[in-house]
């Protein structure tokens, strides 16, 4: 076994950036430090996310400090800014998409043991007040559930503190996604 050179691995990323991207898309609401955001794009393109969503406050490219964390993939992953989370949301609900909030709340269930539906939106809040409580209540008017998310998975947390930071949840949530979704 040997570490692969800077050449081979760039390489390899090469390759598989032409691969398709999985039906996964992510909406980031009022995520307020433009680091967790550039993190988020990261990971993203990593994991082969279809498109990011940037709603609300939550900065987009090229505001500073979004490119030093992302390292280019703000340049790589599809995104799109919406203000209005809501009216995303319902489109993504009319186009099909499995409506899954990465927060700790009533009925969440554990990320490892969630089953995703494709296609698939996760929706991650801000850094200290979670997911936007209006999309949590919002009524589906398009069916009988009682709101717009389809199921909320969480992240334990077994320390003193009682979550992880975003763009590390986000991290954790996406990567058990895909590893259903592929």
């Amino acid at each position: 076994m040997r570490k692969l050179s800077h050449e081979e691995i760039i390489s390899r990323q090469v390759q598989k950036a032409e691969a398709p991207r999985l039906p996964l898309c992510v909406v980031l609401n009022n995520i307020r430090s433009l680091h967790n955001v550039g993190t988020i794009f990261r990971t993203a393109d990593g994991a082969g996310v279809q498109k990011v969503w940037l709603c609300g406050i939550t900065g987009y490219p090229p505001q500073g400090g979004i490119a030093k964390t992302a390292l280019g993939a703000e340049n790589h992953v599809p995104w799109e800014y919406r203000e209005d989370v809501l009216g995303l949301i319902k489109e993504l609900k009319i186009q099909g998409y499995q409506i899954v909030l990465l927060e700790q709340m009533q009925g969440s269930m554990a990320y490892d043991t969630f089953q995703a539906k494709s296609p698939v939106c996760l929706a991650v809040g801000n850094e200290v007040d979670g997911i936007f409580e209006d999309l949590v209540l919002m009524p589906d008017i398009h069916s009988c559930s009682q709101s717009l998310c389809d199921a909320a998975i969480e992240i334990e947390m077994v320390g003193i503190k009682n979550s992880l930071n975003v763009a590390v949840a986000f991290g954790i949530a996406v990567y058990q996604l895909r590893s259903q979704l592929k």
